[in-house]
């Protein structure tokens, strides 16, 4: 039996075991309350199983690992090389999941008109939510290009949140240059089919309420 094997599996298990079973422990505890469209339209509803399998795997491959005869056991097992070649195929489900774990939405049966998970984009999850108005989106790593319209020069910033306001069905999008830090941007965001928007929020009330949402959350 290989020990690196072995402690590669338990180091999977402890972790992606771990997400799955808070998944499926979340989907228990709310199917009662949600619709069928609502619980179908949560991205860890649907793609759970690839976790379920992998759970599977990572049995298999334990108990494959104790049966490795001594010739053997200085080789790899075929049933890690299966892991991780499974792991590879569906690493964007993966993370997907991973991000899910977290989110506030995992457990979450309210009632509300956020866009949910049809807002969510790779590398993003609910880090706030106050259940009624506004939510706080974060990324782990999302950059846009601006141009300036008073001097035409075009500047890369990061994403640092989008803050979602459903009673005045706003999207907000806090920007800072990832050349300048002193140059932050807080802009109303209308996310288009072929390209995004953005637009000035004029209002001060309006302007400070987004700002202390996100530094709130």
């Amino acid at each position: 039996m290989d020990n690196k094997d072995i402690d590669f599996i338990n180091s999977e298990r402890r972790h992606w075991g771990k997400i799955y079973t808070d998944i499926a422990y979340a989907i228990n505890e709310i199917s009662p309350f949600l619709s069928e469209k609502d619980l179908n339209s949560r991205k860890y509803f649907s793609k759970a199983s690839v976790l379920q399998q992998y759970t599977k795997l990572l049995d298999s491959a334990e108990a494959d690992c104790k049966k490795k005869s001594f010739f053997s056991m200085f080789t790899s097992s075929p049933s890690i090389s299966l892991l991780q070649d499974y792991k590879t195929k569906n690493m964007e489900t993966f993370n997907q999941l991973e991000k899910c774990s977290s989110c506030e939405c995992l457990s979450c049966s309210f009632e509300c008109n956020f866009k949910k998970c049809s807002g969510c984009r790779k590398g993003s999850k609910i880090y706030s939510c106050d259940r009624k108005r506004v939510n706080v989106r974060k990324f782990d790593s999302y950059t846009i290009d601006l141009t300036n319209n008073e001097t035409g020069r075009s500047s890369r910033y990061e994403v640092l949140a989008m803050v979602e306001d459903c009673s005045l069905d706003n999207l907000y999008i806090l920007l800072e240059n990832m050349n300048d830090s002193n140059d932050k941007l807080v802009l109303y965001y209308y996310p288009g089919i072929k390209e995004d928007s953005y637009g000035e929020i004029t209002d001060p009330n309006e302007f400070d309420f987004i700002v202390e949402t996100y530094q709130n959350s």
